[in-house]
């Protein structure tokens, strides 16, 4: 599965919804680049042209692991739980965090990515904070061309505030 998310390499243009204890909805886009002479995908999330949060995903032996940079300020780190090559599913559950101010400062325990096809994904992050859980879902669609290897994304979208999992609930 690795393989398949080596291809989401590019610049991508989409939308963020929110639900659960937490709502909103706004623009927000990607960059996806290859790092560790392939071996690590960097995804980063972009709001008015400047990454918000980045996550990286490598493999650890045949485990599958992210580790998400968050607005918030702390680094959840995820392990894939569920696999669905065919479905172009992967379930990521929460394995530790670093840098969490409290037991219920708000934080990624969870993330769910879909790869629709080769021009459509979702990331889902799953969002706790204060006892309550809210959702984000990212829809992306890829824009212009592919690249393997490259810096920090660019991309620009309106909003002018951090209006992802950055604050708190």
């Amino acid at each position: 599965m690795f393989a398949q998310l080596k291809s989401l390499a590019g610049d991508w243009r989409g939308t963020f919804e929110w639900s659960g204890a937490r709502t909103g909805k706004g623009s927000m886009d990607a960059s996806y680049y290859l790092t560790g002479n392939g071996s690590a995908l960097v995804e980063n999330l972009i709001s008015d042209g400047a990454p918000v949060m980045t996550s990286v995903y490598h493999l650890d032996g045949p485990a599958l692991r992210m580790t998400h940079y968050c607005g918030a300020q702390n680094q959840p780190r995820l392990k894939a739980e569920r696999i669905d090559s065919a479905q172009g599913a992967i379930d990521f559950r929460f394995v530790d965090i670093t840098n969490l101010k409290s037991a219920d400062a708000p934080h990624v325990h969870g993330l769910e990515l879909r790869l629709i096809d080769p021009n459509h994904i979702t990331v889902t992050f799953l969002f706790q904070g204060g006892g309550k859980e809210s959702r984000e879902l990212i829809a992306l669609d890829r824009a212009g061309t592919r690249s393997s290897e490259k810096g920090s994304g660019g991309g620009g979208s309106g909003g002018g505030r951090c209006a992802f999992h950055c604050s708190p609930l």
